[in-house]
């Protein structure tokens, strides 16, 4: 089923759970979405990573709850902080944590926010299904994305067992723009410095398919995209595991959750005033997105987050609209 199917008749089944927990409702409010009486917009914008996810949740909400209007622009977790910072959206998909720059920018605004996870991620370090690698460890993957990387082929790789045919061919390597926030994220995690990066790979901006995309008609190509994003990918292209200093973890559910697949797990985030989640509609919302989160995730592609997760947000919702 491709994806657009999936997606629709999965909201589908999201409905009819939804109406029925609505039906046994004891009418406290705390999980969103009930839909009564309440009116207004809810603005979105900011990470690629998050966006489909934040499509999701506003799709499923809007279905309850008809009177508002829930937008989800993608401008990059970067480009999403300057509109956030300055009020102009209500809460801002984010692939990473703020920066202190950002974060002064929002002080001076006036705008007192928090972050509320939404979901876990894997950052996936892809390959072509045909190249004969399956496990880099950290160290070999930051030898690739470096600033002053060497690497041209994938012979130059440290400690690769590779048939000649194959080491001699040109590694081209395919990554985010600079305000993607898996950007961030990925520099920081792999090369130690957030924007450390190796100087002549081919950006791809805010358009993770075209990773993908690239990955997929060059068998000697590499990228690093979000699970989700890897998970539509198909059979073309793998995802190679992650050697830490403690074996190689593939990007999975499970090891993402359990927290060994390391150091590319990692959360996804909305970032909410509390003067946004004071108005009813927003809180309302964000209530809705972590209550729901699970089968939301399921929808969308992405590693859902754990009970114990969703317990810490909804608290975290809480304490930031004071409700």
């Amino acid at each position: 089923m491709n994806k657009s199917l999936r997606l629709t008749a999965l909201l589908a089944v999201l409905a009819l759970v939804l109406a029925a927990c609505s039906s046994a409702d004891t009418g406290d409010g705390d999980a969103g979405g009930d839909g009564e009486g309440i009116t207004g917009e809810v603005r979105l914008d900011g990470s690629s990573t998050v966006g489909p996810l934040s499509e999701v949740a506003a799709e499923a909400y809007m279905t309850e709850t008809p009177g508002v209007r829930v937008t989800v622009a993608i401008s990059g977790t970067g480009g999403g902080f300057e509109k956030f910072c300055i009020g102009e959206t209500d809460g801002n998909n984010s692939s990473r944590p703020i920066y202190d720059d950002e974060a002064a920018i929002c002080a001076e605004n006036g705008i007192n926010f928090d972050f509320v996870q939404v979901a876990n991620d894997a950052l996936s370090v892809l390959v072509n299904a045909d190249l004969p690698v399956d496990c880099l460890t950290v160290e070999q993957v930051r030898q690739i994305w470096d600033a002053g990387s060497t690497v041209e082929t994938w012979g130059d790789v440290d400690g690769l067992d590779l048939p000649d045919d194959v080491a001699t061919q040109t590694l081209t390597p395919y990554g985010p723009g600079q305000d993607s926030g898996t950007f961030g994220y990925f520099t920081e995690a792999i090369n130690g410095e957030e924007a450390r990066i190796r100087n002549n790979y081919v950006s791809i901006g805010e358009d993770d398919l075209a990773a993908v995309r690239a990955v997929e008609g060059d068998v000697y190509a590499t990228g690093y995209i979000p699970y989700s994003y890897y998970q539509e990918a198909g059979d073309a292209v793998k995802a190679v595991a992650i050697d830490d200093g403690n074996g190689c973890v593939e990007a999975t559910l499970e090891n993402v959750q359990n927290q060994t697949y390391t150091p590319l797990g990692r959360g996804l985030f909305v970032y909410f005033s509390d003067t946004d989640l004071a108005r009813p509609e927003v809180l309302d919302f964000a209530n809705f997105y972590v209550t729901q989160g699970e089968m939301l995730a399921e929808i969308a592609g992405y590693v859902p987050m754990t009970p114990a997760q969703i317990e810490e947000q909804l608290a975290k919702i809480a304490a930031l609209s004071g409700s």
